[in-house]
């Protein structure tokens, strides 16, 4: 497990995405770590267009950070002081290739962890995790050369303003799932209880960790070193970014 950190939406990405490579050179089973975005940043799903999902000037007039993900899925808002992001990143057939199973298993840790602080949360199919109907976890997932990349995200405090000034949400998607507004799907677990961020991120490194074999380690140079490269080269790189 690597230590909790923050980085910026570049960095962040091009760590999952260097730790993936180390792992499929060495065969190594799995590695998690537990991070933060600073500055606050949203992310894209890698088939989507950054214009339809996200209001670029919003984005700059709040400082907010910008990434295209190579996992799929939606736009995400990511406060740099109001959420814990999670990533597993293993040899795919540690994970097994049933998809929804997957991803029930590690959301199931989600919810374990949850149950620890006290609450009651549900498994919502693909890749949700709901306390009271409301998503307080979302995740994507992507499995290339032989590994597995799944990262998520625990909702603690997030600002709902920001969230949703800086995300474009289609009114059709709401009316289907009987909603007026976005901010009826999604709550914080600060709002459902007296847990801390620290706490609730202790819980979620034992429940993520329990019943395996594992150790506290630091990225290596090779995996910094691959990190930066691919930030600069990538993730920063507003090719990528504008890609659709």
């Amino acid at each position: 497990m690597v230590p909790y950190a923050r980085f910026d939406a570049g960095l962040n990405m091009a760590i999952d995405e260097a730790v993936a490579e180390a792992i499929a050179r060495s065969g190594q089973d799995a590695t998690m770590r537990f991070y933060g975005w600073e500055p606050s940043a949203v992310s894209i799903g890698c088939f989507q267009s950054v214009g339809d999902e996200v209001d670029l000037d919003e984005c700059r007039r709040r400082g907010v950070g910008v990434v295209r993900r190579r996992t799929g899925g939606g736009a995400v808002f990511h406060d740099s002081q109001g959420e814990i992001t999670y990533s597993v990143i293993a040899r795919e057939e540690v994970m097994g290739s049933d998809i929804v199973g997957s991803y029930r298993r590690v959301c199931g840790w989600v919810i374990d962890a949850l149950a620890e602080i006290g609450l009651p949360a549900e498994f919502a199919p693909i890749n949700d995790v709901t306390v009271g109907g409301k998503k307080v976890s979302g995740c994507a997932q992507t499995r290339r050369d032989g590994v597995f990349l799944q990262h998520g995200t625990v909702l603690y405090a997030p600002d709902r303003e920001a969230m949703f000034s800086v995300l474009r949400v289609d009114p059709a998607k709401l009316a289907d799932k009987g909603l007026s507004s976005s901010d009826e799907r999604v709550t914080g677990i600060a709002s459902l209880g007296g847990a801390s961020l620290g706490t609730l991120l202790a819980a979620l490194q034992r429940s993520f960790c329990r019943g395996k074999e594992w150790y506290e380690d630091r990225l290596d140079h090779e995996e910094l070193a691959r990190a930066e490269e691919l930030s600069r080269t990538r993730y920063n790189n507003r090719d990528w970014t504008f890609s659709r």
